[in-house]
């Protein structure tokens, strides 16, 4: 697929979100180390290495150019002659490795520059601007190219130390803020451009302008990208993979692994065994409600009983990563052993989107937590993994999910971890925390749906965080557990701000799980974005 958008990954927090508003202007995009070769890009967009992309963007990144062992683009990138955006340290690279300079810009820390202002002092040849975190005012000398009909001075959001101080022989300088004297730089012939800011995010309003100039008027790039014709593609490939032999699919009642489900029935039809593993770790009358959902697309579902199997083996097993490991490892062995009755069964379905092989970590990302169906599964496996959602984000899986003719009250579940409740009670699982939990994110949704708040959510959810507190009930003293609330707005889960839920709403879930949850005397509420924690607590 020769219409994309190669997005090379510098390790910054906000690449995720550059793919993101990639796809939100209906073009395909895939992130690949910063470091991938010529060949590695062309491997990406076409298996047969024979094609360029449409366009390469080079994200931030945390290091600076001159740091001993930074990562660098393979300058031959450069020079494929497809059409480049670099943003915050991807415009310092281009600049470098075409023989711009950068100088730092203060004695101390910060994205681009973080570790080594005074390495890059001393490489670079003397002091540059200043380091700019946050708000800053873009003022455009240029409006050509990417700056297309941005002619007045607009706010951006910056995070950089060093900056581009000498922009490369054939770029002009685009714009300035402050203390950025190259804050966008261009060379229209060779298509390509920086900007020190970042388009990516929110906090710069003109950012999809931005984008949208450089796919569409400086790459020459089609809006192509439907989740329509995903399916289409999706279908065909999953057919030319599996051919005439069985499959095995895992459903655990939320909504990624329930889509990869009936997208693969829609490719091999009765050959799709769906298999739903009730671990124990279920939220209330889940498996029912799966069973039903399913059953209404003309869908079977086989449900395996292995509560005991499973919480045995989390028996006294605190840390949450081996909690995740030993759920991703029994989760394969009662596929493999339930595939045995299907003969000539040789795939298995999993639920994986984008942001779980995200976190799961790369060669130059650092891993956030290992997803059950990444990072959590076993190194020997019996049966190869179909995964047919692993390049999408969640809303565009709800998506293909409304395609498929799922309905609204499935397809806008809450998203829900592969584990299930066992990394939503920190420390060791047990059948009474277990019981806490369902009741109380029941009385939780219950209270949500009534305020009307469900909707507006990316996720609301109990933890039940292993700590109790002295309380007062019936005139006695209490010493029993806290369960927190967390409840949080998101796109895609890459990053997410908490609910402001209303007061009212709040008291009633409060009231309700104190006095109909046992062994339960206080609520507390998670007030906290991600970054700095992630949205599960586990």
């Amino acid at each position: 697929m020769k219409n994309q958008v190669i997005v090379l990954d510098f390790g910054a927090q906000y690449t995720q979100l550059i793919a993101r508003r990639v796809r939100e202007e209906k073009v395909y995009c895939q992130v690949l180390p910063g470091d991938a070769t010529v060949q590695e890009i062309k491997s990406a967009v076409n298996p047969s290495g024979s094609n360029l992309p449409g366009a390469i963007i080079l994200s931030g990144g945390p290091d600076s150019v001159y740091l001993p062992g930074a990562i660098l683009p393979d300058p031959a990138v450069l020079k494929m002659g497809c059409p480049v955006l670099g943003i915050c340290y991807g415009m310092q690279a281009m600049a470098k490795l075409l023989g711009g300079r950068v100088v730092p810009g203060g004695s101390a820390g910060g994205v681009g520059g973080a570790a080594a202002s005074a390495v890059t002092r001393a490489a670079s040849g003397g002091e540059g601007g200043g380091r700019e975190y946050g708000p800053a005012v873009f003022t455009p000398g240029n409006p050509e190219g990417i700056l297309e009909g941005i002619t007045s001075p607009v706010e951006v959001w910056m995070s950089h130390g060093d900056s581009v101080e000498e922009v490369p022989a054939g770029f002009l300088v685009l714009g300035s803020t402050e203390k950025a004297r190259v804050a966008a730089m261009g060379d229209r012939g060779a298509r390509q451009y920086g900007v020190q800011f970042h388009p990516e995010v929110r906090n710069t309003p003109c950012g999809q302008e931005v984008l949208r100039n450089f796919l569409f008027r400086v790459a020459g790039l089609k809006p192509d990208w439907t989740m329509e014709k995903f399916i289409d593609r999706a279908v065909g490939e999953i057919r030319e993979k599996v051919g005439d032999s069985h499959v095995i699919a895992g459903v655990s009642g939320g909504v990624d692994s329930t889509i990869s489900a009936v997208l693969v029935h829609r490719a091999v039809g009765d050959r799709l065994h769906p298999i739903l593993v009730d671990h124990g770790l279920m939220r209330q009358d889940e498996a029912g409600y799966v069973m039903s959902a399913l059953a209404g697309l003309g869908i079977k579902v086989n449900l395996v009983n292995a509560q005991d199997r499973f919480l045995g083996r989390l028996t006294s097993v605190a840390d949450p990563e081996k909690k995740r490991k030993i759920i991703g490892e029994e989760f394969i062995r009662v596929f493999e052993e339930e595939a045995r009755k299907y003969g000539s069964a040789e795939w298995f379905v999993q639920g994986t989107i984008y942001p779980d092989v995200i976190e799961s970590g790369s060669r130059l990302r650092a891993s956030i937590k290992s997803h059950h169906n990444v990072g959590g599964l076993p190194d020997r496996m019996n049966l190869k993994l179909l995964e047919p959602l692993r390049e999408l984000f969640k809303d565009e899986v709800r998506l293909v999910g409304k395609e498929l003719g799922l309905p609204h009250e499935f397809t806008g579940r809450h998203p829900f971890p592969g584990p299930g409740l066992a990394v939503r009670i920190l420390g060791e699982v047990t059948r009474e925390k277990l019981e806490i939990v369902r009741k109380a994110q029941a009385i939780l949704d219950e209270e949500i749906r009534r305020a009307g708040w469900y909707d507006k959510l990316w996720q609301c959810f109990c933890v039940l965080p292993n700590v109790r507190s002295v309380g007062v009930q019936g005139d006695s003293r209490t010493y029993c557990h806290l369960v927190a609330i967390r409840a949080v707005h998101s796109e895609d889960a890459m990053t997410a701000d908490w609910a402001r839920l209303p007061y009212s709403a709040l008291e009633r879930i409060s009231a309700r799980i104190v006095n109909e949850v046992p062994d339960v005397n206080r609520v507390a509420l998670d007030i906290t974005s991600k970054p700095p924690s992630t949205i599960e607590w586990e």
